[in-house]
């Protein structure tokens, strides 16, 4: 599935990497006259970096027309491309293969790279080198092994500098599915690393390839009687300081390095200083220490701030919503907080919840990602009587464990729902069950207790109305709304928590899952009088909510009712997280009168103000 805009560019990438890995296997066997090994050299790099690796291949290699081979590799650049495909050829296969596995087993990123560099190396030297090329090379493999070591070493150390900071800076940057094998973005960096790790191992090469220390590129022909091959060919003393053959020579010609001790020692040190600042320096900003499994293939906010220390459950809690996550898609005009009607058994009020991950959309035209109590944001409103006897059977369909906290109750200390305090996390695909009896009445919510600052900033939280025993101990109005008051980030694509956290700031704000003007408008009519009751459903912020047309009287508070000598007049009150407040608005004078926050940037949408406003905005509409 698509996520972000790199997704797009990668299937574009591979299209074309197996259509130039197609051309060049399909070019080198019909006609290019080299040894095998050189033609799986060029076939496995074209796999790897995709069109370059056909660019590298028809610029240095491929017979410009027959019997031109010799003449057309002669140039150092060109044995200097043939060198490092060799080497890239063998190296990298050895570092994916264990980027792969070391992956799967979850080894820290430090830990993968020093595997990485082990099994390129091994691979490189003991397969790619001194099997593949011993029947050209002639002597014993255990000779060709010694001979091979020097020359790979450098090489290995060059690549594996270049390569190792590109795979642990973009593996651990914003979008960490980079480190999971499943994803198409771990084979994107594993491209994008062995291009770098052939453009630094390149120089060193045609330095080994102008010393006689490595193989650049080779002619091999079925017949030394081409009279065409012999006319282009160049004398044998360039061939044989190429490990040219035109098909006369049994084997390829040995070589003799040319090279002083000093001279080896010089760039055997500083290609092993380049591997240690390769393999070192992206400890500075990501941390080193973390493996796949400890990101889970999250994808960060575009700009939270995350460096060496940052942990890995930081990263999971403020990732976003992996797509693929999504049970159920809500119809565009879906509606939040919907009563919930109990069954009755043994005189007990059930209520059954199923908590999971849900397309919800807080504009016709702006889909969120969320975890969603019965496919609703808000979850479905609870309405009880005090003194019910409720059960709450809480099914959790989420990727992760979950519990439920009934905010304000009094209540069994072993229902109250913090995870890992008063219970044990509910797991994926559990179902646990909440009993008490409402000992209470007033405006209280349910929300999520595990992970809360990710799980009811995704829209983990809903109404608990409990209406009193005797009415008359309660305050009535004509009409009455329930205000849910929810912050979002939707980035690029993707849904964030939203939190007052570098990179968290919220971007979108719902009374009740909506944005306006896509939220409810109340019509009333001149005289008539509506109870608002504000919940802080919301994570970080308060919102300073104020009504247009006339003060409203504030009649309770976080569920309390107020004795009428403590209720007071006000046109706003701030409703911080995890409070509540009850008010009773009159209508005065005919007209569409705001409810909204007084945080103007509160009231747009994205920053931009749609028919008038945005967020945290409702209508009291009042006819004469």
């Amino acid at each position: 599935m698509f996520e972000q805009p790199i997704d797009y560019f990668l299937v574009v990438w591979f299209v074309l990497a197996a259509g130039s890995t197609a051309y060049v296997a399909w070019d080198q066997f019909r006609s290019n006259p080299e040894p095998v090994v050189m033609k799986w050299g060029f076939v496995l790099v074209t796999l790897y970096m995709g069109p370059i690796g056909l660019l590298l291949y028809v610029m240095a290699d491929k017979e410009p027309a027959p019997g031109e081979h010799e003449k057309f590799i002669a140039p150092l650049w060109k044995q200097g491309v043939g060198s490092t495909i060799h080497c890239v050829a063998g190296d990298a296969t050895g570092i994916i293969t264990a980027a792969v596995i070391t992956a799967a087993l979850g080894l820290p990123m430090w830990l993968d790279l020093i595997v990485e560099y082990a099994a390129g190396f091994a691979f490189g030297l003991f397969i790619f080198q001194s099997l593949f090329m011993k029947n050209m090379m002639g002597g014993t493999y255990w000779e060709n092994v010694r001979k091979s070591f020097i020359p790979e070493f450098i090489s290995m150390n060059a690549m594996m500098a270049g390569m190792a900071p590109v795979m642990s800076l973009l593996m651990m940057g914003r979008d960490m599915r980079a480190m999971e094998p499943m994803e198409l973005l771990f084979w994107g960096v594993m491209s994008f690393g062995v291009i770098a790790g052939f453009a630094v191992a390149y120089p060193v090469n045609v330095w080994m390839v102008s010393r006689q220390m490595k193989h650049g590129l080779m002619t091999e022909r079925k017949t030394s009687s081409s009279k065409e091959a012999k006319e282009h060919a160049p004398d044998e003393a360039e061939q044989a300081s190429h490990g040219q053959t035109d098909g006369s020579h049994k084997g390829h010609q040995a070589m003799t390095p040319q090279v002083t001790r000093p001279q080896l020692a010089a760039v055997t040190m500083t290609t092993s200083l380049m591997l240690l600042a390769g393999m070192t320096f992206p400890a500075l900003f990501v941390n080193m220490r973390l493996s796949a499994r400890d990101v889970g293939g999250a994808v960060m906010p575009p700009d939270m701030v995350m460096g060496w220390d940052t942990p890995g459950d930081a990263m999971r809690d403020m990732a976003a919503i992996h797509p693929r996550q999504v049970a159920f898609t809500a119809p565009a005009a879906a509606r939040g907080d919907q009563p919930l009607s109990p069954r009755l058994e043994n005189g007990v009020k059930v209520f059954d919840v199923e908590v999971g991950v849900v397309r919800w959309n807080i504009l016709p035209d702006v889909q969120v990602e969320g975890y969603a109590f019965n496919r609703q944001i808000p979850g479905p409103r609870l309405r009880i009587t005090e003194g019910d006897r409720i059960r709450i059977n809480v099914t959790n369909r989420l990727p992760e464990p979950t519990t439920v906290h009934w905010h304000g109750l009094i209540l069994p200390n072993g229902m109250d729902g913090p995870a890992n305090i008063t219970q044990r996390p509910i797991q994926p695909g559990e179902t646990f069950t909440y009993e008490y009896t409402a000992e209470q009445s007033g405006t209280y919510f349910y929300h999520s207790h595990a992970k809360a600052d990710r799980q009811q900033a995704f829209g983990m939280y809903g109404a608990l109305i409990i209406d009193p025993k005797l009415p008359a101990a309660g305050t009535s109005a004509d009409h009455e709304y329930v205000i849910q008051l929810q912050e979002w980030l939707k980035r690029e694509g993707l849904t964030y928590p939203a939190m007052l956290m570098e990179g968290g700031m919220p971007n979108y704000f719902t009374i009740n899952g909506k944005a306006f003007p896509s939220t409810d408008s109340v019509k009333m009519k001149v005289g008539e009088t509506v109870k608002l009751r504000f919940i802080g459903s919301n994570n970080n912020f308060i919102h300073p909510m104020h009504v247009h047309g006339g003060p409203f009287t504030v009649v309770a508070r976080d569920g309390v009712t107020l004795p009428e000598a403590a209720r007071f007049q006000a046109d706003t009150v701030n409703v911080g997280p995890g409070q509540r407040y009850d008010v009773i608005w009159k209508a005065l004078k005919p007209g569409k009168w705001l409810v909204h926050c007084h945080i103007p940037h509160h009231t747009t949408n994205n920053n931009v103000e749609h028919a008038g406003g945005g967020g945290l905005m409702m209508i009291l509409d009042v006819s004469a």
